[in-house]
């Protein structure tokens, strides 16, 4: 095959996106792809509650007593919790919470973030994350409080 062949095909293969992604449905949506991981946020107004998932490509995350998320860019923030939880395989990590203006603002006003457990961290550019970001806040709600 000639290379030009090969250059043609390779530019016309659906290869992974890695922008930060917005979705309303069916619940408010914040969504990265990385090389190592997939990252989503969601608000369920019906609970009303935030969600963090991590899911791993390879591996599991260390079950450690901690998590944490550290952002650098504009605003540099360290935040963390002991109220994750680890899936049964441990390869999505999550955390709930009523608030998440920390993690918002961190991935909003910053240009990376790295987050983990123990020795295991992933990390992910977030410096074209802003107008994803803004849609989630925006997102519709049935709830007055969040609108």
């Amino acid at each position: 095959m000639s290379i030009m062949r090969f250059a043609l095909i390779l530019t016309v293969l659906p290869l992974p996106a890695f922008a930060w992604d917005f979705s309303p449905d069916p619940v408010c949506t914040l969504t990265h792809q990385t090389d190592t991981a997939e990252i989503a946020i969601t608000y369920d107004v019906s609970l009303p509650e935030y969600a963090l998932f991590i899911t791993l490509r390879e591996g599991e995350w260390d079950d450690a007593p901690s998590f944490q998320m550290t952002f650098q860019g504009g605003v540099p923030v360290t935040i963390g919790t002991t109220r994750h939880m680890l899936s049964g395989d441990s390869a999505t990590l999550s955390v709930r919470d009523r608030g998440f203006g920390n993690v918002l603002d961190g991935i909003e006003f910053n240009t990376s973030l790295a987050a983990g457990t123990g020795a295991r961290f992933v990390t992910a550019d977030t410096s074209d994350a802003a107008a994803a970001v803004q849609a989630f806040r925006n997102c519709p709600s049935d709830d007055p409080a969040v609108s």
